[in-house]
């Protein structure tokens, strides 16, 4: 005889063969009021995230147009391409065919001027898209618009037009406020499934290894985020976007716990710029920056200090003209300290155009005054391509590592080794190669890197070298400044 088994909530029935038994009933969990209340203030706390924020969150379907060659373009039937019939010679231009690839992200209305609103999405959704669509979480659809695109922060503006005031437009938070543990949220269409909200917490802030973009200092978050998710809000517990959910660290494609957003205060000024300027604008001060090693900061006489090594210096930049030299070890930028080279990259890409910045700098392994340069727009690389780099090489520590790759055994030769000569720079001019020992300039002795860029930001004019090499030592020429 068949048995049937039903489970019920705090009992169980057993029938069987005519006979019917039951199971004591279980104990019945009474769960304090006070914690319950605790539990249902912060699940109220969420909905009211929610829904607040899901009318600013929108989906984004894009469409992009993309060519592909056709083996068989020009031709009637398959057959002509393997039997040499019809027109199978035709231009790789003829063969070219378009064809339309469809994908979708997540994005957030952040700005609102009369009848146009503005939304906030991931340049790899959106920024070479053909066909742009935004759907609201009330399914209302509207056709978007790129205002502007910038593939180093991988963010996009799109716009579109409607003439309702009830839509909302959402609140940007403080990122720099931001600390591992905060609760957060985040918003979008996972895998498609429009308007989801998943939670979590700041695992770490501040991410920006080498396998990340140098731009940007990513919020590193637990809370769920999948394929689709890309350009959708991370929410803090006020209801405030903190960040843009733009990729995460996964094997499989789906989210084990690695997401990764872009912090809001990154992108502030950027929206402004795209509406203004249909791009972004970065400033720019001429320095070529460069990580170092705890064994290069000893010699460079500035162990005791974070902050960021200008190896070079572009001639006639704005840090030129502002006195920065190379071999300057920047420690703070307008008063805030500097930590990272990332962290100054950002942050002077970060500066407006025009305005003025103040540059705290250790020079031979001591402060200096403060030097004041004019920030301007990012040159295009064709125009940095027309600045020479000062002094056109970079110096590293005479190590025994570095005297063992030159075979360098005499231990009386004192200086700085020659590194990464760059083609019709000033080192060049000067026959300066790459294994050189530099020992002296301007006539005076230097011993170590402290030294060395000591000497060299004390040519104003005119400056030569003394160099070791192959047994012997010479004097360059003398290299003249314009």
């Amino acid at each position: 005889m068949k048995k049937i088994i039903k489970a019920f909530a705090g009992a169980a029935l057993f029938i069987a063969a005519g006979t019917q038994l039951f199971a004591a009933p279980s104990k019945t969990t009474t769960v304090d009021s006070t914690s319950l209340n605790v539990v249902q203030a912060l699940q109220n706390t969420y909905r009211s995230i929610s829904q607040s924020l899901l009318p600013s969150v929108v989906e984004v379907d894009v469409s992009e147009t993309k060519t592909y060659t056709d083996p068989f373009g020009g031709m009637t039937s398959p057959w002509e391409y393997f039997f040499g019939q019809g027109n199978g010679s035709s231009s790789n231009k003829n063969n070219q065919r378009e064809y339309e690839s469809k994908g979708l992200g997540s994005g957030v209305i952040v700005r609102k001027t009369d009848n146009t609103f503005y939304v906030l999405t991931n340049n790899h959704v959106a920024g070479s898209a053909t066909k742009i669509s935004i759907k609201l979480n009330d399914n209302r659809e509207f056709e978007g618009k790129l205002v502007g695109a910038d593939e180093r922060l991988d963010i996009a503006l799109v716009s579109f037009e409607a003439k309702d005031n009830s839509i909302p437009v959402a609140t940007l938070g403080d990122s720099d406020q931001v600390q591992p543990g905060d609760i957060t949220l985040a918003f979008g269409a996972p895998l498609g499934y429009s308007q989801s909200v998943t939670q979590g917490i700041v695992s770490a802030v501040g991410r920006s290894e080498a396998q990340m973009s140098s731009i940007s200092d990513y919020i590193q978050t637990d809370t769920a985020i999948n394929q689709g998710n890309s350009g959708g809000p991370l929410v803090n517990i006020y209801g405030e976007v903190i960040g843009i959910n733009t990729w995460i660290a996964s094997q499989s494609g789906g989210s084990v716990g690695l997401g990764f957003a872009i912090p809001i205060n990154n992108i502030k000024n950027a929206i402004d710029s795209f509406i203004k300027n249909g791009k972004v604008v970065y400033g720019w001060v001429g320095v070529s920056l460069l990580d170092v090693t705890d064994e290069f900061k000893k010699d460079l006489g500035v162990s005791d200090f974070e902050g960021a090594f200008a190896a070079q210096v572009f001639t006639n930049s704005p840090a030129f003209k502002g006195g920065i030299k190379p071999g300057d070890y920047i420690v703070s930028l307008n008063g805030k300290r500097v930590t990272s080279t990332n962290q100054l990259v950002r942050e002077v890409g970060n500066l407006q155009a025009g305005t003025t910045a103040t540059f705290g700098v250790m020079r031979g392994g001591k402060r200096i005054s403060d030097l004041t340069v004019k920030v301007e727009e990012r040159a295009s690389v064709d125009e940095v391509n027309n600045f020479k780099s000062w002094p056109g090489f970079i110096a590293q520590p005479l190590t025994e590592d570095a005297r063992k790759s030159i075979k360098l055994e005499d231990k009386k030769v004192q200086g700085v080794l020659v590194t990464n000569v760059e083609e019709k720079s000033p080192a060049a001019s000067l026959r300066i190669q790459n294994g050189d020992v530099i020992t002296a300039v301007n006539g005076k002795a230097v011993k170590n890197m402290a030294e060395f860029y000591s000497e060299l930001a004390k040519a104003e004019k005119t400056v030569n070298f003394d160099l070791y090499s192959n047994g012997g030592t010479i004097t360059t020429a003398t290299y003249k400044f314009n």
